[in-house]
């Protein structure tokens, strides 16, 4: 009987560090990190490589693409060059950490190259033996009480009964419910850190307006929708990530050849939309925690 697709909604731990479990979702986290990391350095080395007529090379062409393109679009929304040049590093943080996450998780391998556990139940039968022989030398017993046949069949059935576990070796971070909620906790406390540092204390009267019995109650408001972010940003990405991994793990599982082509195109499509979404919606967050709460 052949498996079915491997489809889990948690993350698994592959190994630990320091004590600290590290899970597949973890470890193509640190991988897309590390390739923004080596992208940023190059892209800064390439400021000075020039040919032999002054022309930058086309690696840096296409940096400087990239980053004209993220300060023209926080620039479209901020209207404010200052303000763009201050979001300018979370946005784009935001969006390409988000997109290379939502990409990796479509490369070949990631998802089905992983470590297959056996079953460990080798020792219960010996354990049960060594505790029998303990009770028998309390009670003076000149006999260990041997085990049943029906108790080995048992034992038997469930190491034979007992499937492999599959645990991929790769997944994509933003297909973790906890990358998500982490990625929201930082996208809405750096939201109260800008609203502090243009309105300083005066920022907070957006929550604690006691002028008016409905300024207070929309002061309420305006706090709970700071925790109903967290969710709203934490599964949405999660809940289009994770649902295009497990479309693609299905229909790869049912025709592997032809038929998944225009599901990676599509989930190619909606990697870069969501990426794009969660910086869009933080960067508004970001420009709106700029305005004091009267001039909305």
């Amino acid at each position: 009987m052949s498996a079915g697709p491997h489809i889990s909604i948690s993350a698994e731990t592959i190994s630990y560090f320091a004590g600290i479990p590290i899970s597949n979702s973890i470890l193509t986290s640190l991988v897309a990190s590390g390739l923004l990391i080596a992208f940023a350095i190059m892209a800064k080395r390439s400021l000075n490589n020039k040919d032999v007529y002054g022309r930058p090379s086309a690696f840096q062409n296409f940096s400087e693409m990239i980053v004209e393109g993220l300060y023209s679009f926080v620039d479209s929304v901020t209207h404010d060059k200052k303000k763009a040049k201050v979001f300018l590093p979370f946005i784009a943080s935001f969006f390409l950490w988000i997109l290379f996450n939502n990409w990796l998780g479509l490369l070949p391998g990631v998802g089905t190259i992983g470590i297959t556990h056996e079953p460990e139940h080798a020792s219960l039968p010996s354990i049960e033996v060594q505790a029998s022989e303990v009770v028998a030398e309390d009670h003076g017993l000149e006999e260990v009480p041997e085990t049943t046949d029906d108790h080995d069949e048992a034992v038997v059935a469930d190491e034979h009964g007992e499937e492999k576990t599959f645990i991929p070796i790769f997944r994509a971070g933003t297909a973790d419910l906890n990358t998500t909620i982490a990625l929201a906790i930082v996208s809405v406390v750096v939201t109260q850190i800008i609203g502090v540092k243009y309105l300083s204390i005066g920022y907070f009267k957006k929550y604690f307006n006691f002028s008016s019995p409905i300024m207070f109650f929309v002061g309420i408001l305006e706090l709970v929708l700071e925790f109903a972010k967290i969710m709203s940003f934490a599964f949405r990405l999660f809940g289009n990530v994770f649902a295009g991994e497990v479309l693609l793990a299905v229909i790869l599982f049912l025709v592997p050849v032809i038929a998944p082509m225009p599901f990676y195109g599509l989930e190619i499509f909606v990697g870069f939309i969501q990426a794009l979404v969660f910086a869009m919606l933080s960067l508004v967050f970001f420009n709106m925690a700029t305005i004091s709460h009267d001039e909305h």
